[in-house]
């Protein structure tokens, strides 16, 4: 999920941080509705004078002074207000100049949803929803028939989402943080840890996980020592985040009724993901981690569980064998706390790393890893659950 999909209201202005040391994006506020456009912020109130624009004659805002782009008192200097409205930390009423620091793009759905004079846009959903539907079906088709006709073919689809996720996390890593990460052992030992876990079960994926390891400290030894630390952190990180908890999901299709697990685990998870939108949407007003994903309420977080815990009792009195209707209502709640704090990790990372999405691959959702920040983290929960209510399998 990304910032903007559990809908917090657009704000009716914003203010760019007093403390100009935080990161930006984090200290915008909304003025007091009584106050006029905010025009500079911080000392530049004091020492820096509105730009002054000159008129061929008439009224301030005539015809003459739209055409050279001028606004009378309180208007928008530029006609082109949405690209040249100010990011955060720039001062307001004058052009972005180099010196300012530059805008936040993870913050970019946001600011484009607000205004400076204290007049709100309409409420967006911030993405293509009709190429996210698409090819959220497209999607659900290919894994749902992989499942129930040959298992191993959905152990493939596993295997090429974790190697892409991969890829998309290590190459932002490098671009944004200059974070060199081996890419050739995660990838071969990502595969190999999900292939484990279906053929040999939960010791079958950590001596995966382990040889993993080493393989990224021995392939980083190709190169100069320079910053050897950082990189094969960064690389075993990678290791435990994407392919070892994709891993879970292949130990709950190694058993009898393992199908219908994993099917439980996706819809959960789908169906907390859509709650959270449509009530947040709806009736978000309470921002649930503003720091991380402003776009995330309260009101949405309410929504994943209620969807979730109705969603989980019907899955586990129809679907699961030896599952009842209560056990089902925890395991919403469960999922539903899980895939919140998922798709907040992955806020988080991005947040850090000055991006809005992880990749381009998926029209209308963002990358790969965009779609499983919240699949990943609920794996082990779900199949931890799963065994203390029915049994291994």
């Amino acid at each position: 999920m990304n910032d903007s999909s559990w809908g917090a209201p657009p704000r009716a202005g914003l203010r760019a941080p007093a403390d100009q040391g935080t990161s930006p994006g984090y200290g915008w506020e909304v003025p007091p509705s009584s106050a006029g456009p905010v025009h500079e912020v911080g000392e530049a109130a004091h020492t820096r004078p509105m730009p002054t624009v000159p008129h061929a004659g008439g009224e301030p805002g005539d015809a003459a002074d739209r055409d050279r782009g001028a606004a009378g008192p309180g208007g928008p200097l530029f006609r082109d207000e949405r690209e040249r409205r100010p990011g955060p930390g720039q001062p307001a009423g004058r052009p972005p100049t180099p010196s300012d620091p530059a805008p936040d793009p993870a913050r970019s759905d946001d600011a484009a949803r607000s205004t400076g004079g204290g007049q709100a846009k309409k409420k967006s959903a911030g993405r293509n929803l009709r190429a996210a539907i698409g090819v959220g079906v497209g999607l659900g088709v290919v894994i749902v028939a992989s499942l129930f006709i040959y298992k191993p073919v959905f152990i493939g689809v596993i295997a090429v989402a974790v190697v892409v996720g991969l890829w998309e996390l290590t190459s932002r890593l490098a671009e944004r943080k200059d974070i060199r990460v081996p890419l050739a052992p995660l990838a071969v030992g990502g595969v190999a840890m999900v292939v484990a876990g279906y053929v040999r079960g939960a010791q079958g994926a950590w001596v995966a996980v382990a040889l993993t390891a080493l393989a990224v400290l021995v392939w980083r030894m190709t190169e100069p020592p320079d910053n050897y630390l950082r990189d094969v952190t960064a690389g075993v990180f990678a290791a435990f985040y994407v392919p070892f908890l994709a891993t879970f999901v292949a130990l709950m299709l190694d058993t009898d009724d393992g199908a219908w697990r994993v099917l439980t685990f996706l819809l959960l998870t789908v169906v907390s993901d859509t709650g959270a939108y449509a009530v947040g949407w709806r009736f978000g007003k309470h921002p649930l981690a503003p720091r991380i994903s402003p776009g995330k309420t309260r009101e949405g977080l309410m929504g994943a569980v209620a969807f979730a815990m109705v969603a989980g009792a019907l899955c586990m009195q129809f679907l699961i064998d030896g599952g009842a209707w209560w056990q089902g209502l925890l395991l919403g709640l469960a999922v539903a706390v899980s895939a919140t704090l998922g798709d907040l990790g992955e806020s988080m990372i991005k947040r850090d790393l000055g991006i809005k999405d992880m990749g381009k691959l998926l029209p209308g959702h963002g990358g790969i890893m965009d779609r499983l920040d919240s699949l990943l983290p609920t794996a082990p929960v779900v199949w931890l659950l799963l065994v203390i209510f029915v049994g291994g399998g």
